[in-house]
């Protein structure tokens, strides 16, 4: 099969996992008529995707397709494959499963750590008595109304987008989207149309805060999701005409990539001093926000990153209940109730369940990568090759053991 016919197939095959588990495809940016294609088919049988992701892997040495595409695509395949073998009845342990679909092995944080985070945010936060009834006060100061939400994703996006203009460079026609949402699963969502624009939308339900929000925009726009979007379909998908980068499926390793990029984003685009810069912003709107206090509770809170997934492995390899798992991360995550039941929901959805690892561990790695970078690579062109490259956690491994 040559290189050209092995790239249609393979995104012909996710656009097939579609058909099956609408919302798989994330975003796609290809050749309408393939899409057209697989609408006409008949259903597809779940068996024959896992047998064509096995036939399209095993023909990759011999494909002629670069070493980065092969390793790209090898990874994707793999992960399709298991899909595949869930979506047609076979069960793996939920650890293999995660590996699978994003080439890590999830593990169970360590509670001695958790305990020391909060003796730090004890320290952060004012006043005196219980932890948690301290830091809700603290939420409670500097909530944003549902109606006043739109308008400050809006400033925020604005400023987050001059910067990354200046810094990392962005296609001239891109555009993002705001959208208020309600009773969805998630907190936030980029819906990348393609054309460099996205729709974002914005979950109301979960009360937003003016200490989280400006995460949440570097997060699924600048230079989040859309900034990676906009330049890998500039780069990849059109320039280098490499049309595996013209879809985005959803359990592949392709996310945890894009989710860990996406959640070091604010870092990449403002760094120290985010929590002043974001209260300025908020200031001229009329919303209160103390931002010092707000960047040093995200450093305290950042050492409790594997609450997340110890919930995830409680519930889908513990056995644990919904209940439990809530009350869990109320009690390490310090998360008011609404919070962690929303959460829990999102990691009980079929689709979604194996995807808090991505935040997790995709954090994890490329935090460590970026942080271990050559002499004279500066950060901003760490982070740019996250935003143009086709890397796969195995390939960043790779690079950081090679350093060691």
């Amino acid at each position: 099969m040559d290189s050209e016919a092995l790239v249609t197939e393979y995104v012909l095959l996710g656009l097939r996992f579609d058909r099956l588990v609408p919302g798989f495809v994330d975003s796609f940016t290809g050749d309408p008529a393939l899409r057209r294609r697989v609408q006409d088919e008949s259903r597809p049988d779940p068996a024959r995707l896992t047998a064509d992701a096995q036939r399209l892997r095993a023909a990759l040495p011999e494909s002629g397709l670069a070493a980065p595409r092969r390793r790209f695509l090898a990874a994707q395949l793999t992960a399709l494959e298991c899909s595949g073998r869930g979506l047609a009845g076979e069960q793996l342990p939920f650890p293999a499963e995660v590996e699978a679909y994003f080439q890590v092995t999830p593990v169970l944080g360590d509670q001695d750590e958790y305990r020391e985070a909060h003796r730090e945010l004890a320290e952060v936060l004012p006043g005196r008595g219980p932890l948690p009834a301290r830091l809700n006060a603290v939420r409670g100061r500097d909530a944003v109304p549902a109606t006043r939400l739109k308008v400050c994703v809006q400033a925020l996006s604005s400023a987050l987008r001059d910067r990354v203009r200046r810094e990392f460079g962005l296609p001239v026609q891109e555009v993002v989207e705001y959208q208020i949402v309600t009773d969805k699963p998630w907190s936030g969502f980029n819906h990348y149309l393609g054309e460099y624009r996205s729709r974002v939308a914005v979950n109301a339900d979960v009360g937003h805060r003016a200490a989280n929000l400006p995460q949440l925009v570097a997060h699924e726009s600048y230079p989040g999701h859309h900034t990676e979007h906009c330049r890998k379909e500039a780069g990849l998908a059109i320039r280098d005409a490499q049309g595996e980068h013209t879809i985005f499926l959803v359990n592949t390793p392709q996310c945890l990539m894009a989710e860990g990029l996406a959640d070091l984003g604010l870092q990449a685009a403002v760094g120290p001093g985010w929590g002043p810069w974001a209260a300025e912003i908020f200031a001229d709107l009329g919303i209160w926000m103390d931002g010092e206090l707000a960047e040093r509770m995200e450093i305290a809170m950042s050492r409790l990153l594997t609450v997340r997934q110890d919930a995830l492995l409680m519930l889908h390899d513990g056995g644990a209940d919904d209940a439990e798992v809530a009350a869990y991360l109320q009690r390490w995550l310090l998360m008011p109730d609404q919070r962690a039941r929303h959460l829990v929901r999102f990691m009980r959805d079929p689709l979604w369940r194996a995807y808090t690892t991505t935040y997790v561990e995709g954090y994890r790695l490329l935090r460590r990568w970026l942080e271990n970078r050559p002499t004279g690579t500066s950060s901003t062109d760490r982070f740019r090759r996250l935003l143009d490259e086709p890397l796969v956690p195995e390939s960043v491994r790779a690079e950081l053991a090679a350093r060691v």
